[in-house]
């Protein structure tokens, strides 16, 4: 199971050493983007999770503003389900970085901002 984690991986242009060498700082682009934009930019593997996390980020943004001020549908149901939409993303984001995955998060990990 590993070998084929590594395999694929790889496949998509990560290297091994890469990964292990920067698993935490994918794991701190879900939480503080900033972050890894800032200290690990040579990485490609912190900079595809800095990505998804910048990505996750912007869609929380825009959960909160359309849920703000759309009145009552907005502050019952765009809110709540919007903001466990975005904290399950971000669960499946750092698991998949803990693992050493570069998966796309579901629904918005096809969007690319960062190179």
């Amino acid at each position: 199971m590993e070998d084929q984690n590594v395999e694929q991986v790889q496949e998509q242009g990560f290297e091994r050493d890469d990964i292990e060498k920067n698993k935490v700082m994918a794991i701190l682009a879900y939480l503080i983007f900033l972050l890894p934009l800032l200290a690990a930019k040579e990485s490609k593997f912190a900079m595809y999770h800095t990505n998804q996390g910048l990505v996750l980020f912007l869609t929380a943004v825009a959960v909160n503003v359309i849920g703000g001020i759309v009145p009552f549908i907005g502050w019952l149901i765009v809110l709540p389900l919007g903001n466990l939409f975005v904290f399950v993303l971000a669960i499946l984001g750092i698991i998949n970085a803990a693992k050493g995955e570069a998966k796309p998060l579901p629904l918005i990990g096809g969007i690319k901002i960062l190179n």
